[in-house]
């Protein structure tokens, strides 16, 4: 997308640039980004280096910047053109397919989020000191004549956290559900467990102790610390697990290996193996005061060993290193009976085509009232004894 650079009325000076590198990342992660590993400059450059995005995956990266006077880097947005909706998690088909019926094109469309990461946090870095109640109408500004200069059907901010989009009225919001572990002040897993109900309890114990009872040894290690022949066989796993459910592996080895280089000690890696030989891995991501599951994969399928890996090693690693949050990844109700509970996630949209705007206005009602009552239901399974 060639859109030249320009200046809003207030004198700000608004620049998409291609690829990430063109930025300096100490600036970007003074954003606010340094608090979430997935909106790094170290993590999203990554992706751009390693062949993980670019037209054939429908990821075009055209990050929006926005310096002031003195060309200080005051806002951005980690922006990208997408050509489909693969790996954004916020499912837009329905709308996809009905602008293929009316004879419009739905894609391109602009996407501000993670490549690849169903991930809550900021979608408008904004720099610390200073107003930043009007640099973040300044760059939601500047984000919209960037649509609206692109002539794209739409702009969607993903898993967002920020005010300034989910109380615009130019913007429509959007719920989803995930399933997140809150750290009560736990010291240890057994205070968790304690918190349960006598049948969840004894059903986490069962599983892993049969984790135990196949011979699987656990252990968890910072990406700093991890051989480099072992990122083959993260690699490998993670292939492994999308070619299970015939799924494309975007990520490169390259990408796992970049990543644990530039930011090891915000990259968590649990190691499953029996005599010595690796036969299952998990791959987190540390942030300020979270913990965020993303990937994972096995030779041999070993019963609650996906349990064990992906979700009871997260919490202790959140309880021992005093973490308040731990988002295991997208959707997946069978993490509420281990302690995860309902949590509902953001999306904000803008929709160029005013009528197309106004039918998924009314989608987004109705499914918002489906919403409601599925929270209802879920809420009554919860896990624990007083919650």
């Amino acid at each position: 997308m060639e859109l030249p650079n320009r200046r809003d009325s207030s004198g700000i000076k608004v620049r998409i640039i291609p690829r990430l590198a063109e930025t300096d990342a100490e600036a970007w992660n003074a954003l606010g980004a340094r608090d979430y590993p997935f909106l790094r400059h170290e993590f999203l450059n990554a992706l751009e280096e390693q062949g993980c995005l670019g037209r054939r995956m429908g990821w075009v990266p055209n990050h929006l910047l926005l310096e002031d006077a003195s060309g200080r880097l005051v806002a951005a947005c980690p922006m990208y053109r997408k050509y489909n909706s693969f790996g954004e998690f916020v499912f837009d088909w329905a709308w996809a397919d009905g602008y293929e019926r009316a004879g419009l094109d739905y894609y391109p469309k602009l996407v501000v989020a993670s490549p690849f990461t169903p991930a809550t946090g900021p979608r408008l870095l904004i720099a610390p000191e200073g107003d930043v109640e009007r640099w973040a109408g300044a760059a939601l500004d500047a984000a919209l004549e960037t649509a609206r200069s692109a002539g794209v059907s739409s702009l969607h901010w993903l898993f967002t956290t920020d005010s300034a989009l989910l109380e615009s009225p130019r913007l429509l919001k959007r719920a989803g559900c995930q399933f997140h572990w809150e750290n009560l002040g736990y010291r240890t897993f057994d205070d968790f467990l304690a918190e349960l109900t006598s049948k969840r309890r004894k059903e986490i114990l069962r599983e892993r102790r049969l984790v135990r009872e196949a011979g699987i040894e656990l252990h968890r290690l910072r990406g700093a610390a991890v051989e480099p022949e072992t990122w083959r066989i993260v690699h490998e796993l993670y292939c492994s697990t999308f070619a299970k459910h015939g799924n494309y592996p975007a990520l490169s080895e390259g990408f796992f290996r970049q990543v644990a280089a530039t930011m090891g000690e915000q990259v968590l890696v649990v190691l499953a193996s029996r005599q010595g030989q690796t036969i299952g891995a998990a791959y987190f991501l540390i942030g300020k005061d979270a913990l965020y599951g993303r990937y994972w994969g096995c030779l041999e399928e070993i019963p609650a060993l996906h349990f064990e890996a992906c979700y009871y090693q997260g919490i202790e690693f959140c309880i021992e290193v005093g973490l308040r949050r731990f988002e295991p990844g997208a959707q997946g109700e069978h993490k509420i009976s281990r302690g995860f509970l309902p949590t509902r996630t953001w999306s904000a949209h803008w929709i160029a085509d005013s009528e197309f705007r106004r039918l998924i206005a009314r989608f987004l009602e109705r499914e918002e009232l489906a919403m409601q009552a599925y929270f209802a239901e879920i809420q009554a399974r919860s896990p624990f004894k007083s919650r």
